[in-house]
């Protein structure tokens, strides 16, 4: 009998550990899982922004392709006009939405197509696209230089990686 006397209340302790521990443990893990929660979401915000900009650079660029009269001459430097947010928002907004709606996306994705005059080349164009992820904060940008020649179109691909403005 007095074994087991001196024995008690050695076992709470053990087992108040053990519990700290795997709260611990089950807290860390929580986190973790947020973490990467928030990480998967913001990911699937920042494709959903590109595919829009891409889709829409798709349609503009068919769009410039196939529409002779946009035939003109711009200005003789790069265009400048997708810098200013005056060219994609407001009443003045130059850009075009080509499409009605986008699925799971804050805005429909917009293009704006700039004529380009350069020395000894055909028609250019420098197409530039914004596309939105289900939060207007997620955009994704995305530019095309089209050069129309009797040999063929040209296209150059760019990714802009800052919002301009």
């Amino acid at each position: 009998m007095r074994r087991r006397a001196g024995s008690r209340g050695t076992v709470l302790p053990i087992v108040l550990l053990l519990s700290s521990m795997m709260l611990v443990t089950a807290g860390a893990w929580l986190e973790s899982s947020i973490v990467a929660t928030r990480a998967a979401a913001s990911l699937r915000d920042r494709i959903q922004a590109f595919h829009g900009a891409d889709s829409a650079l798709a349609r503009c660029s068919r769009i410039v392709i196939d529409s002779p009269e946009l035939a003109q001459n711009g200005p003789a430097g790069e265009p400048v006009r997708w810098r200013l947010k005056a060219s994609f928002e407001g009443a003045s907004a130059l850009a075009i939405a080509p499409f009605a709606t986008w699925p799971h996306a804050a805005r429909t994705p917009q293009c704006l197509i700039e004529a380009w005059s350069r020395p000894g080349k055909g028609p250019s164009y420098l197409l530039t696209a914004r596309g939105f992820g289900s939060t207007k904060d997620s955009e994704a940008w995305l530019q095309l230089q089209i050069e129309i020649a009797e040999s063929g179109v040209t296209r150059r691909w760019r990714r802009v990686v800052a919002k301009p403005f």
